[in-house]
């Protein structure tokens, strides 16, 4: 017996979804095996994760072709309700971010392995909690993406702003121990570094999020539009899952408070 044609082109869409889920736990995993690995740079129970994130690298970049050639594909079909057509660009658009995060992550494992061949690197204070606001954004729109759930995006985007006051004290502290110390040099710009790197990942989940939103609500919400969506979510009931960090500005109601950073 022959499938009908509207059941084969629900498991294709379907199929693109897992696909999109599939790599962004991949890179997900990577992510956290880097953070991890900068923040406890004196540990020799993390002297293996960078290894592991290089190692994950080809497998993101395999999963970003195949999602691309299945979204092609579903593109030349021709036929598309609204959702569908939204589903594919942001899915192209998705799998860009979530290849970025992965190339971050090897950035962020190749300071790890460059700073454990420095003596007295002394890791800034406010790294770990910053690596935890990064980590919990990342989880977030992990979340968003497998739950549909706008709410969560939402809450991505009123994040980001935390993770750029963590960027710019942990600046100001590093060049103030440059400035005092020139040893402390080589170190300081290996840190400076791998904030820029957290930053980066920071704003590509913030993207992800985006085309969720534009993917679920057909809104775009790009340079900061999406923050009026905050009291719409609210008023709408959307499933929540219980292991997804809640919102990061309640976590972090002290910029300067120190926060662990296990895996999500």
């Amino acid at each position: 017996m022959a499938s009908s044609p509207g059941l084969t082109e629900v498991v294709l869409y379907d199929t693109l979804v897992n696909y999109l889920v599939s790599m962004a736990r991949t890179v997900e995993g990577a992510m956290n095996r880097a953070l991890d690995a900068i923040v406890s740079l004196d540990s020799d129970d993390t002297s293996a994760l960078p290894s592991e994130v290089f190692l994950l690298e080809p497998r993101i970049n395999e999963m970003e072709i195949v999602i691309d050639e299945h979204a092609i594909r579903l593109l030349r079909r021709g036929v598309f309700s609204d959702d569908e057509m939204r589903l594919v660009v942001a899915a192209l658009k998705i799998t860009n971010d979530l290849e970025r995060i992965g190339d971050l992550a090897v950035n962020l494992a190749e300071r790890v392995i460059t700073l454990r061949e420095m003596p007295g690197a002394q890791i800034p204070e406010e790294l770990a909690p910053m690596a935890s606001a990064v980590r919990a954004m990342v989880s977030k729109s992990l979340g968003a993406l497998i739950y549909r759930n706008v709410d969560m995006a939402t809450q991505v985007l009123e994040s980001d702003d935390l993770v750029d006051q963590y960027r710019d004290r942990i600046f100001e502290q590093l060049l103030q121990r440059m400035t005092q110390e020139p040893t402390l040099v080589s170190p300081g710009l290996q840190f400076i570094l791998a904030t820029r790197h957290l930053e980066r990942i920071a704003d590509h989940a913030t993207n992800i999020a985006e085309d969720i939103i534009f993917w679920v609500r057909g809104l775009d919400v790009r340079h900061g539009r999406g923050l009026l969506l905050r009291s719409d979510a609210a008023a709408e009931p959307e499933v929540q899952p219980p292991d997804v960090t809640e919102n990061l500005h309640l976590l972090h109601e002290q910029v300067t408070r120190n926060v662990h950073t296990d895996l999500v």
